[in-house]
């Protein structure tokens, strides 16, 4: 404290960090990049262990015995689908009354904004089937979730079976203290949008739903099942959800400890767990497993039905069964076992998971990250715009140079009126309210004029709008009487710099892998733009770091990551898919990403546009 509270010291120590701040921001910027790094270096990571007293112990017997009867089901339910040319409604509430259950349905409608040309719906009608098991030895006050989403054509019948063959044998057991709810729901994630806002009495989305007539107890856990396959290699898991979101890390724990004890191939993005984390080739299949979960959290989108679950806190997972050219070979009956251990673990729960992480990353299934470890990778970046604010701060408040003639120079004296710097920022958000508004409600006008369907004008419109966002800099002076001073970019940028630091802040705190991604490359250009760069090559550098420019190279990225590359034009068809598909989920679940983005984040870049072209 005496450091900055001495007068002399703090101007010495202002007039260092002013002198070095370029050596010291580059020497932050790739500290950040290799502190991120090394997060999936062994030493960095910690072994992932069970923090619930509850859970501690996988010492049940599961005694599941009817994985081919459930594999039968499937089929015959798969015969009924074809039959019905959709949910065969009627065969599932027959089935599940059979089986003891208390059966409700909930029928349900969604008007999208435009198309979805990715699963060719626009109008979409369908119901959600479900059965309650009500627990016999408890006040029913809680409950647990196990779900398999009704998919067009061949997809998921098994899990529909699976799920099926596991509430009647959950039926025949007494020691259930929670209510299960066995849910097949119609649409994907639409029809679990749809039963989430049902069970809560909500309606975010403006979906049209029936009320539910039966629901249980507050909901404590969800898994999501999904097998279209007979047999499986593999079970994945997938833990992404809305925005972000992340359960909590013991019920990631819990599958990885029942999936060891059964002896059950598991995977985390589609990778399998290795031992060799010392070797050049362990860290370097870390360090996709990690890139993986960083890209898919930062999508905002979620990557499963259990994605919706973790809006109202309830801690959800989806198991996907993976069938490929691995040797081992794992049957329904030993997947069902898995099923009836981790639900009777979670039916000894006494309260919500809540003792272990919720902001974390994983390596592997064995290794995570902790906020802990990764914040100080985003620190460093953030810390460069505070430094560059500070810099410009110190500028803004040094006193204009003098001639011989003891005159102060006048383009130094003269200070920025305030309508220099209000009107950048006033016509880039305009702009970023365009971006956000604009392409949807504009799509039939474009439909009319140009030879595209409704998802392609929307998309179009949209790079249209950001496309001529790049002339912001002649609007704006367009408007403002007379030439800009030389403080009067300072002053812009000083806005701009601490506009960004706080947005980014914001970000990383919902959604960390988002605003890592972002703060790699807004941060950059912020640090170091200015008019009297040259016009031609940062202007470049400023479009290719911007965040369309991320998004393209993100898509690539992925795709590298997943070993399934592509080439420029089906990445460009995948690109524009990409942003296609963010603005349906922000209207039809309430992603934040393309609202974040639109609104603050390209409003943000485009006056560091406008400081770059600053007359």
């Amino acid at each position: 404290m005496g450091l900055l509270s001495d007068p002399n010291r703090r101007r010495a120590l202002i007039s260092m960090l002013t002198r070095l701040n370029a050596p010291i921001c580059v020497v932050c910027y790739f500290a950040g990049v290799a502190w991120f790094m090394g997060l999936a270096f062994e030493p960095f990571t910690l072994r992932t262990y069970m923090s619930e007293n509850a859970m501690g112990s996988t010492m049940v017997e599961e005694r599941f015995p009817a994985g081919e009867r459930a594999l039968a089901t499937g089929r015959e339910f798969a015969a009924h689908k074809k039959k019905v040319g959709g949910m065969p409604v009627d065969w599932l509430v027959k089935n599940m009354q059979d089986r003891g259950l208390e059966v409700f349905t909930q029928s349900f409608s969604r008007t999208l904004p435009f198309p979805d040309e990715n699963k060719e719906r626009y109008i979409v009608k369908g119901t959600n089937v479900y059965g309650i098991l009500r627990a016999p030895r408890a006040p029913r006050t809680e409950a647990l979730v196990l779900s398999a989403p009704c998919s067009p054509g061949d997809g998921n019948n098994q899990a529909v079976g699976l799920l099926l063959g596991l509430a009647q044998y959950f039926r025949n057991q007494i020691y259930w203290a929670k209510d299960i709810i066995f849910l097949v729901n119609e649409h994907d994630l639409i029809g679990m949008q749809a039963w989430l806002e049902g069970y809560h009495h909500t309606n975010t989305t403006g979906m049209s739903w029936s009320p539910l007539q039966g629901r249980g107890g507050s909901i404590q856990a969800a898994l999501s099942l999904e097998l279209s396959s007979d047999v499986i290699t593999s079970l994945d898991l997938v833990l992404e959800g809305l925005n972000g979101q992340l359960p909590n890390l013991d019920l990631a724990n819990l599958f990885y400890a029942f999936c060891q004890k059964i002896g059950v191939l598991c995977t985390i993005q589609g990778k399998l767990q290795r031992n060799d984390w010392d070797s050049v080739s362990g860290y370097n299949h870390a360090v996709q497993t990690m890139m993986l979960m960083v890209m898919k959290q930062a999508s905002g989108r979620p990557w499963g039905d259990h994605g919706l679950f973790l809006r109202y806190h309830i801690e959800a997972a989806t198991i996907k069964g993976v069938n490929s050219f691995r040797q081992y070979k794992t049957d329904a009956t030993t997947i069902g076992r898995l099923l009836e251990g981790m639900y009777r673990k979670l039916n000894n729960l006494l309260e919500r998971l809540h003792q272990s992480y919720f902001f974390y990353l994983m390596p592997s299934l064995s290794h995570f990250v902790s906020i802990g470890y990764y914040m100080p990778a985003f620190g460093l970046l953030a810390v460069i715009l505070l430094l560059r604010a500070l810099d410009l701060w110190v500028q803004l408040n040094t006193p204009p140079s003098t001639t011989e003639d003891g005159v102060a120079d006048i383009d130094q004296q003269s200070s920025p009126g305030v309508l220099s710097v209000l009107t950048p920022l006033v016509i880039s958000h305009l702009t970023g309210v365009a971006l956000y508004a604009l392409p949807i409600r504009f799509q039939e006008t474009a439909v009319e004029h140009f030879p595209v369907s409704e998802t392609e004008a929307v998309v179009l419109t949209a790079i249209a709008i950001y496309t001529a966002g790049l002339a912001l800099p002649h609007n704006t002076h367009r408007l403002l009487s007379g030439e800009g001073t030389e403080q009067g970019w300072r002053v812009l940028k000083l806005v701009a710099v601490l506009y960004l630091a706080v947005l980014l802040g914001c970000t990383a705190l919902i959604n960390f892998s988002l605003g890592f991604i972002l703060a790699l490359t807004l941060v950059p250009l912020a640090a170091f733009v200015t008019p009297h760069v040259p016009k031609v090559l940062s202007a470049f550098i400023l479009v290719i770091l911007s965040p369309a420019c991320t998004l393209l190279f993100s898509v690539f990225f992925f795709q590298e990551l997943q070993d399934m590359p592509v080439s420029f034009q089906d990445g460009w068809l995948l690109y524009l898919s990409v942003i296609s598909q963010g603005i349906l989920d922000h209207s039809l679940y309430g992603s934040l990403v393309y609202p974040l983005i639109a609104l603050l984040v390209y409003p943000c870049w485009l006056l560091f546009w406008n400081i770059l072209f600053w007359k």
